[in-house]
């Protein structure tokens, strides 16, 4: 049974999307993603010599920091980190530039979602990955391939849905943060070889779950999920394609 949306908007429809590229002026790259009223800002700094503690000194380490709207971090960002840093991870091309630290700060700017993930409205995770790969490309890091993040929200009724607002998180009864490859364009510095043996487009790079979710109700959102990701990926494209090579 299909959900009547209040914005009138079919299930696999997004809400508005905006990306702006170099809003920071003393970062090395940076990036807004504004999803609806959910927005958040990505700054580069880097690459810059050394790695952290316990890192490989033969690749290069991403470190991701994330910033509150207020208050103070605490475990619930650590996570978030921790999603941000091997989603980023896997998209860079680490061997490029090895021995050196990239980090990447997220600053919330409106959290719109109702229902919170560790404390937050889910809406973040996705629109924070969107924006991290667009400062990054801002940058000019090498990566493998663009990557673009969809949330899914499951109905009582098994039903999904992409994209949901505040409302309509209240009557969802689980979620699906998916990250999938957009294999189409590669992003590579002057000089590289093409990678080989990445992930395709029906590929997927970092996938996270809350609530009661049975299998075929999770396979279901990766089918809407993919069915988002090409649009979701010509609209990046779109956005970073002055900076991008040739």
């Amino acid at each position: 049974m299909e959900i009547d949306r209040i914005d009138g908007r079919t299930p696999n429809q997004l809400r508005p999307l905006a990306c702006s590229r170099s809003v920071l002026n003393r970062a090395h790259g940076s990036a807004s993603w504004s999803q609806g009223d959910t927005k958040v800002l990505a700054a580069v700094y880097g690459p810059k010599a050394g790695i952290k503690k316990n890192e490989n000194p033969e690749k290069a380490c991403i470190e991701v920091i994330w910033k509150p709207k207020t208050g103070q971090s605490g475990k619930s960002e650590r996570e978030y980190e921790m999603i941000l840093k091997r989603t980023l991870q896997s998209i860079c091309i680490l061997t490029v530039n090895p021995n050196t630290t990239t980090t990447v700060i997220i600053q919330v700017v409106n959290d719109d979602g109702a229902v919170s993930f560790k404390g937050y409205g889910f809406h973040l995770l996705p629109c924070s990955i969107n924006a991290a790969c667009a400062a990054l490309v801002d940058a000019g890091i090498p990566l493998k391939h663009l990557a673009v993040a969809i949330c899914c929200g499951l109905a009582e009724s098994g039903y999904v849905i992409l994209d949901p607002t505040k409302l309509e998180e209240q009557k969802m009864k689980a979620f699906a943060y998916l990250v999938f490859p957009n294999s189409v364009l590669s992003v590579l510095p002057e000089g590289s070889s093409k990678v080989v043996g990445e992930p395709t487009e029906s590929g997927i790079i970092t996938s996270v779950t809350q609530g009661a979710m049975a299998v075929d109700d999770y396979f279901h959102c990766l089918e809407r999920g993919r069915a988002a990701n090409e649009k979701m990926s010509a609209f990046l494209r779109r956005s970073l394609q002055p900076q991008l090579p040739g």
